[in-house]
């Protein structure tokens, strides 16, 4: 069983023999794409949504007397807000046909890894020789679980203030990657007095009235992570089968944009806009790719 098939309402199905049939159905149901990539060699892809923007994508091959054979599958949502337009690189995976991106993003201050949501495109476009040059990437979260955390009281000049460091930080980042020696020695006295005001500051103060945002990588699989985000939109969906609500959070972490999905049973707290979302998702990526 996938783990985050309980993120788009599927936590009834645990079984082996019960997803197998939730599988079957789905395959019958679901928009079938084939790309032939050799002679006697093809790759399938079925995609059967469960509600508008989420669902199964399944993938396998047909055999020449058209009968498909499933290999692998995954839950899957989709959005719609524009997360990064950092540089993205894209690899194979060793295992299957699946690709993982890669985002050189300093707003979270890490290497972004993603699981490439629209892998049959890139493996068309590749075929196909056509550009695979990525413009931006739409990014989207599932977790398994999460709770709903109190907003922060800020003032307008406070938030203002942050943005502006936000920035300066991101600057001395790139410019420190670049080799400047100024830039390094800056972001070190940063972190040091950063350090020292939390240090001084956890100790009568609960420690997410100081930590606001985080993104940060989670367990040992480079593609889950630990995050902390501001709500400023929810979307509930409904599974079609199992008639289990969804919410489609879109949150701002780290002034990043992106959407988590998380299931209504599995989330502790009511969600409101303002509100936070605190869990550990597996991140999931959308490129757009540029037109030749």
């Amino acid at each position: 069983m996938h783990r985050f098939l309980r993120s788009i309402g599927f936590s009834a199905y645990q079984k082996k023999r019960d997803i197998e049939s939730l599988l079957n159905r789905l395959e019958d149901a679901g928009t079938k794409q084939l790309l032939q990539v050799e002679t006697d060699e093809n790759l399938c892809q079925i995609r059967a949504e469960v509600a508008p923007g989420m669902g199964v994508a399944i993938f396998g091959e047909v055999d020449d007397n058209g009968v498909f054979h499933r290999e692998y599958y995954y839950p899957y949502l989709t959005g719609t807000d524009e997360s990064s337009r950092a540089d993205c690189s894209i690899q194979r995976h060793t295992e299957k046909e699946t690709y993982a991106g890669l985002l050189d993003e300093y707003r979270v201050g890490i290497s972004l890894i993603f699981y490439l949501e629209n892998g049959f495109e890139y493996r068309e476009r590749k075929l196909n020789c056509q550009s695979r040059k990525v413009e931006y990437v739409n990014l989207v979260g599932l977790a398994m679980e999460g709770k709903i955390l109190l907003p922060l009281y800020k003032t307008r000049k406070q938030i203002e203030m942050a943005r502006v460091a936000s920035k300066d930080r991101n600057s001395l980042i790139e410019a420190a990657k670049n080799g400047d020696e100024d830039a390094m020695e800056t972001l070190t006295i940063e972190d040091i007095d950063l350090y020292s005001q939390i240090s001084r500051r956890v100790m009568k103060e609960d420690i997410y009235s100081i930590v606001d945002s985080c993104f940060m990588p989670c367990g040992v699989e480079c593609d889950q992570y630990s995050v902390i985000g501001q709500i400023t939109h929810i979307e509930e969906k409904k599974n079609q089968i199992t008639d289990e609500l969804v919410y489609d959070l879109t949150l701002d972490c780290n002034d990043m944009v992106f959407h988590v999905g998380v299931a209504a049973a599995d989330l502790m707290g009511e969600p409101k806009v303002g509100r936070r979302f605190k869990g550990q998702v597996w991140m999931q990526g959308i490129a757009k790719f540029a037109d030749e």
